[in-house]
């Protein structure tokens, strides 16, 4: 047995900003509580209630404690326990008999189940970079504004967590951090309470907009439009910060000419709010300082996503408010953290490296693919899946497409999990993996700015194997012998982060082994001589990169795909734009089979205002369809002032096997890519609702 009553330190390993210290109480060898560590600035010893109930999730009655064997029709569930020895035979079998063949034919299907370093991609990586699959374009949540804040600023950086507290005014955009970002809301609330000004931006009143001083309520996907119409503002008032913008900014000639165009009465039109709200937002931006901006993903998932947050990202550097470490923006700041992906993913593996390299398909086309007979132009028909740390068949949009691609019967799909989830139950094998508590891991964050130590609490539960030791397993029985393969969890935990870099100077593994965390060497106002991270050294209001490619090298209002704006025929039969945020109680499909966070959640609802319901002849808490051309879903209707008109909210995600008719929000959303980074536009959606 590993530890006996004592606490051992942790790590939240969940895709939140917060990345949380964790203490693990131990007793007789059965982790009993997780609770936050007090001694890590940014967790403060607090937890979410989800992370808090840890344990009813490492132990919960359904956890997957032997390798599985598929005996019904997939989509069925029903499987039969089997060894490792006959799983690991089974899965070097299949694949290494493709991978002769058409080694392309194998698709790994990975996300953010973890965001551990070492769980993540390190063995799983090398083992399909030697095999010379395809490669994964990992895109489902953040990509079109880590695009977005790349070809700004150079890299995701931004403001210090800490110093959000010190802040006067508070723009919360395209965020609910009550139920995604608890450690920021702290600091935002402990910034109310010394005065500061806090207004959400947020085409929902969520639980975060409810407790602002101001809820600015625009359109799904037109946030471009009012940053753009924001600078206007600043522009003809002359609150802009000249030295700052002539010293530490490239491009604002160009920039100034776009920002002018959009006046506020235009942005008011496109927004669907008032020009005033958006000229008083403007000055009051413009006038104070420290101001800062938490923006977060939920504005970014559609069409234009990366050209919002090119924008959004604009208004620091226009009034110079990153003089101040209580000035800026962060959206994330992971781009801070000297993280050695080669060393842990070797992309040297591949065939013919760096030449020749396998294609790559985008996560979010994964219906798409999986459909696809192949040719020459896409490449071999995906014969194999390997999903770990994702649910597809619940997270992936054009959620019908994604099923029908699963329930082939000549695919052959392994699922590393803990539960049987969705797409479990279409899996040939599934592998029982550990949980955070069970496992050695490293972070970091991209909401604050330590690198982290996760240490394994307890013994796996029942025959579960860590990520690493199940592809070791599968790359052993196929008689692979590249050694990088078979390296140690604490071996490539060591080279995860590049030890040589400033940000960690004097610091090395075995401080962090004897710490748990370190915190990165940075100014408290990074940007406050500009030296961002972009080519020029700039913030890049112009990029040059962009030209290069073809594309507009100023940020730009693009409207989404399914509007009145750009497909109007669309709009008529579908006048309702759809959002699915996260659920409080849920992370992405995580924690959906917990009992008690499930009890708190209640059932699935959407979201609708007075007036789309009396339209509808649709009552309060009805049973309702909701519907498009790619699919529905039933639920119940919860009409209420919360949703702006016109818009619905579907707080997600949930397990299709755990709703009314087995379907969720993905079954209506498309997988048209957004604008930059090829992104998932999950809130660029139309549907109509009808009574049941």
């Amino acid at each position: 047995m590993r530890h006996t009553d004592q606490l051992i330190q942790g790590v939240c390993p969940h895709d939140c900003p917060d990345t949380c210290a964790l203490q693990i109480k131990v007793e007789n060898g059965r982790a009993v509580k997780v609770q936050g560590d007090p001694a890590h600035p940014p967790t403060q010893g607090v937890l979410c209630t989800k992370v808090a109930r840890y344990t009813e999730r490492v132990y919960h009655p359904d956890r997957l404690t032997t390798p599985l064997k598929r005996i019904g029709r997939k989509g069925e569930g029903r499987f039969e326990p089997i060894s490792w020895e006959e799983a690991l035979n089974h899965a070097a079998t299949k694949l290494g008999e493709i991978a002769r063949r058409a080694p392309q034919a194998i698709l790994p299907y990975s996300y953010a189940g973890t965001m551990g370093l070492v769980q993540g991609e390190s063995v799983a990586g090398r083992f399909f970079h030697t095999l010379g699959a395809s490669r994964l374009e990992r895109t489902v949540c953040a990509s079109a504004g880590a695009a977005g804040l790349k070809y700004t600023y150079g890299a995701g950086v931004g403001m210090h967590l800490e110093f959000f507290e010190e802040s006067r005014l508070i723009l919360i955009w395209g965020s609910n951090p009550v139920t995604s970002s608890l450690h920021f809301w702290t600091r935002a609330q402990e910034a109310k309470r010394r005065g500061a000004r806090l207004v959400a931006i947020d085409p929902y009143r969520s639980l975060t907009a409810e407790k602002c001083h101001e809820h600015v309520a625009l359109r799904p996907g037109t946030d471009a439009a009012l940053a753009l119409a924001m600078m206007h503002v600043l522009i003809t008032e002359d609150l802009i910060d000249h030295e700052y913008v002539e010293r530490h900014t490239l491009g604002y000639a160009g920039l100034r000419e776009r920002a002018l165009t959009y006046t506020p009465e235009r942005a008011a039109q496109i927004c669907g709010i008032e020009a005033q709200q958006i000229i008083d937002l403007a000055r009051a931006y413009g006038t104070t300082q420290p101001a800062a901006i938490r923006l977060n993903y939920g504005m970014q998932r559609v069409r234009g996503g990366g050209n919002a947050v090119r924008a959004i990202a604009s208004l620091p550097a226009l009034t110079g408010a990153w003089r101040h470490r209580a000035g800026g923006l962060l959206l994330s700041s992971s781009g801070f953290s000297p993280t050695n992906s080669f060393a842990l993913e070797r992309p040297d593996l591949q065939p013919g490296w760096p030449e020749a390299q396998p294609r790559i398909i985008n996560m979010n086309t994964l219906g798409d693919a999986l459909l696809h007979t192949g040719d020459a132009t896409f490449g071999p028909r995906v014969e194999a899946l390997v999903v770990y740390n994702s649910n597809p068949a619940a997270i992936a949009p054009d959620s019908s497409k994604v099923t029908a691609g699963l329930a082939r019967e000549d695919l052959f799909t392994i699922v590393l999990e803990h539960f049987k989830t969705d797409t479990a139950d279409y899996a040939d094998l599934v592998f029982p993996a550990t949980t955070q508590l069970e496992h050695l891991d490293v972070h970091k964050s991209y909401g604050h700015t330590y690198v982290m130590l996760n240490r394994p609490a307890i013994d796996p539960v029942g025959e579960a194997r860590p990520n690493t030791e199940i592809f070791r397993g599968i790359a052993r029985h196929m008689g692979l012998t590249e050694p990088a393969l078979y390296e140690s969890d604490e071996t490539i935990a060591k080279q995860a982060f590049k030890w040589d870099d400033q940000r960690l100077a004097g610091a090395d593994w075995s401080e962090l082994e004897r710490t748990g965390w370190i915190k990165l060497k940075l100014p408290d106002a990074p940007f406050a001589q500009g030296q961002f991270p972009s080519p020029s050294g700039k913030c890049e209001f112009y990029s040059e990169r962009l030209k290069g490619q073809g594309l507009d090298p100023l940020p730009d209002y693009l409207p989404p795909y399914e509007s009145a704006e750009n497909a109007p025929e669309l709009a008529q039969r579908y006048p309702l734009a759809m959002i699915s945020p996260p659920a409080r109680h849920f992370l992405n499909s995580s924690f959906v089979n917990v009992d008690s966070l499930r009890g708190m959640q209640g059932e699935p609802e959407i979201e609708m205002h007075p007036e789309d319901a009396h339209v509808r002849q649709i009552a309060h808490h009805q049973q309702v369809r909701v519907y498009n051309d790619r699919g529905s879903m039933q639920l119940r209707a919860c009409v209420t002032e919360r949703a702006r008109p016109g818009l619905v909210v579907g707080q997600s995600i949930w397990w299709k096997k755990l709703t009314a008719d087995g379907n969720n929000a993905n079954q209506v959303t498309s997988q048209a890519l957004s604008d930059l980074g090829g992104s998932a536009t999950f809130y660029d959606c139309l549907v109509e609702i009808a009574a049941v």
